[in-house]
């Protein structure tokens, strides 16, 4: 049976991180003191689902934490200072601090740490997230104890629902676009000036025609896609900001 460690504070430990060319100490109060801290654990970086789900979600969501009073949001595994940053660089999540807990001393402490011989990775954690105010733990997620590698609950739209049920996070903004395109131009105009975050994929840079035909059905650009919607060009960008604006 896996511990929670609701109500109680966190283990008193020392991590060793690499900061460059140097091993930098960072203690548990160093990194909870004084301060709100949504923590993430996960069995290990690289892997398929901490890559594809875990990290990018809390990475996207850290500016809607921060304006919910998250001071910081830790990513912990039970890997070496090395490979953590490399991961860090191949997730370019700057938005999350990654913590090395290469000796399990952390991980044990919590009452996560978990044999995972059958995989070749030995003691690792369990996946699981909480809620840390000034050094004790307000909320914790734990996965279910089932096989293999449950992600139900630890995951960044569940936190933020429990510390604020009403906030809002970013929409899933794409802009299929090119270069020299007057339309698109404006449509991207229109998103900056509502405050609107977007990921950009440019004809023939990103993709070929045929993707923009598959996924829109359409051979011109722009065409946006808003929360899995397809809204269309700049007219029909322009239309669905003033509806969301008159809402």
């Amino acid at each position: 049976m896996l511990k929670n460690m609701e109500g109680q504070r966190v283990p008193d430990v020392t991590f060793k991180t690499r900061k460059g060319a140097d091993w930098v100490d960072v203690t548990t109060a160093d990194l909870f003191a004084g301060k709100t801290v949504v923590v993430f654990s996960l069995p290990g970086a690289f892997t398929p689902t901490c890559s594809s789900q875990h990290v990018p979600r809390y990475d996207e969501l850290a500016p809607t934490f921060k304006a919910n009073g998250v001071d910081e949001i830790v990513c912990v595994s039970v890997n070496d200072a090395f490979v953590m940053n490399e991961w860090q660089i191949d997730q370019c999540a700057d938005n999350i601090t990654f913590l090395p807990d290469g000796t399990g001393e952390f991980t044990k402490g919590m009452g996560m740490l978990v044999n995972k011989d059958n995989l070749g990775f030995g003691m690792r954690s369990w996946r699981y997230s909480m809620l840390v105010k000034d050094g004790v733990v307000e909320k914790m997620f734990i996965e279910p104890e089932v096989d293999g590698d449950p992600f139900d609950v630890s995951d960044a739209d569940t936190m933020l629902a429990h510390i604020n049920p009403a906030a809002q996070p970013p929409l899933d903004v794409t802009v299929f676009s090119r270069d020299g395109c007057g339309y698109c131009v404006n449509a991207k105009k229109m998103l900056d000036e509502a405050g609107i975050d977007f990921v950009e994929l440019k004809l023939n840079q990103d993709f070929p025609h045929a993707t923009l035909r598959a996924v829109s059905g359409k051979d011109t650009v722009p065409q946006i896609f808003i929360n899995g919607e397809h809204i269309g060009g700049s007219e029909a960008l322009e239309a669905w900001l003033n509806a969301s604006e008159a809402a």
